[in-house]
């Protein structure tokens, strides 16, 4: 069923709102992907703050041009059958959600994606953020690596401490 003019204009303004407050837009193929598959997608990446959206490409194109930091994005690459993933908290989150669901079903098929700053990134940059450790898991990597110095002295202490102990009993004996 064709879409009313107004109702095209909602989905264009829906549309560039998600595009405007995404940090990151990954674009993919799901050509093949069964509807019960989508739907599963679908919960999976809202339970990680992302969107998924199928939407006609030339809405999409006429929504980039609407946002004025994605006005130079180049869209050729946009055509045949997109899904678009936004995600306004976090820049690797939707590219792992499409990544790990990638794995099961491999009807889907990365394109590129849309950053915050108007660029148009490939496929294989897509795949590279979807491999990156989640912001927590590296901040506390970052911790660890921190506090590790902290540990090794309080262990070294500890260790001459025992030692210590040990030839005062030794002695007492």
């Amino acid at each position: 069923m064709a879409l009313s003019k107004d109702k095209k204009h909602e989905v264009v303004r829906e549309v560039a709102e998600a595009l405007a407050s995404s940090k990151i837009t990954v674009v993919a193929r799901y050509q093949g992907t069964t509807v019960k598959a989508l739907q599963q997608l679908r919960r999976d990446a809202r339970a990680g703050g992302t969107k998924l959206r199928v939407v006609k490409n030339r809405l999409v194109v006429k929504a980039l041009s609407e946002v004025d930091a994605l006005k130079g994005v180049d869209a050729s690459a946009l055509n045949g059958q997109l899904l678009y993933a936004f995600n306004s908290e976090d820049e690797v989150a939707p590219a792992q959600a499409l990544n790990t669901f990638a794995k099961l079903n491999p009807s889907i098929e990365f394109v590129g994606g849309i950053t915050a700053q108007g660029t148009f990134i490939s496929a294989e940059e897509v795949k590279a953020l979807a491999v990156l450790p989640s912001k927590e898991q590296l901040i506390a990597e970052v911790v660890a690596t921190l506090l590790s110095p902290v540990h090794d002295v309080t262990n070294g202490l500890s260790g001459n401490l025992h030692a210590l102990l040990d030839g005062i009993e030794a002695k007492a004996s």
